[in-house]
């Protein structure tokens, strides 16, 4: 049997339908919710998935738990153990989905590409377009040896692209660099520092000398916009002979950013991991701006 070739790093509802069943594909639901919003991620995986579908808990498994940070990118050993354990292999094809439609997925795409998987997409319009085109969910709690979320202990192991995640202080660097975009993906008033922040205890305001494009920009109806529209909305921000810092509340959406850059033909792009749950946290006193 031929393994799946991806079409793209984007993948339609019509695609992952017709391959689902190879036994080289490996779907992941890496659907997250932002604090104070009363879901649970995991249990609505297990209440409604696509057939086959493992899930992807960034928020408290593959995940740097040591950390006072949310959802950190891992250890390459933490990484590797948790991919292994959901039956990732170094050949799988990987299709990433979330529950909102363009919102967390990205978030897995980048950490898995990040420490190195080759075949990674993302399924357009996630869960929501799946449900639309009226496709197959398995809907009760997976059942051990009748699913293939019971999955065979797989092979792949993590090696880290350390140019793809920055820290506070690479970012801080690169606030009087011409030759890099800090981009946040955060809503206009919060990055204006006219809305409070969700999390408790931050400053509002964004990184000195960043800009802003907020996510949702980037999306119509949960899935992504043409590259066309995408392309223009990064021309607005970027040159073509700049790197790109993507940023945002917690290191979630900054991903969309990502993503939608990679989807465009950017080659040089990072996420600031520790987010804005780090630069707005007032014990750092790293500097911020506002536009008010």
């Amino acid at each position: 049997m031929t393994t799946p070739t991806l079409p793209s790093s984007l993948v339609n509802t019509q695609w992952l339908a017709d391959n689902i069943h190879h036994p080289n594909i490996v779907i992941l639901d890496a659907s997250a919710h932002m604090p104070g919003v009363p879901r649970d991620a995991f249990q609505e995986w297990q209440e409604q998935r696509i057939p086959g579908a493992r899930f992807f808990d960034f928020n408290h498994k593959i995940a740097d738990t040591t950390s006072e940070l949310p959802h950190m990118l891992p250890s390459e050993k933490v990484f590797t153990e948790e991919l292994r354990q959901l039956g990732v292999n170094e050949d799988s094809v990987i299709v990433i989905y979330d529950s909102a439609g363009i919102f967390s997925a990205p978030r897995a795409w980048w950490m898995l590409t990040t420490m190195g998987h080759k075949y990674c997409a993302i399924l357009d319009g996630g869960l929501p377009e799946w449900l639309a085109q009226g496709r197959e969910v398995t809907q009760d709690e997976p059942k051990q040896g009748k699913e293939k979320t019971s999955a065979t202990y797989g092979s792949f192991t993590a090696k880290i692209n350390h140019h793809s995640v920055k820290n506070s202080a690479e970012v801080h660097a690169a606030i009087n660099q011409n030759d890099i975009c800090i981009l946040d993906a955060r809503s206009k008033k919060r990055f204006n520092g006219t809305a409070k922040e969700p999390r408790e205890g931050l400053i509002s305001g964004h990184i000195p000398s960043s800009k802003n494009l907020p996510f949702n920009q980037l999306i119509d109806n949960g899935k992504f916009k043409p590259l066309s529209d995408i392309s223009l909305l990064f021309n607005d921000n970027i040159t073509h002979d700049q790197h790109l810092y993507a940023s945002c509340g917690s290191g979630i959406t900054a991903c969309v950013i990502a993503f939608a850059a990679h989807l465009v033909g950017i080659k040089s792009i990072a996420v600031y991991d520790g987010s804005w749950c780090e630069w707005g946290d007032p014990k750092h006193q790293l500097p911020i701006d506002t536009n008010t």
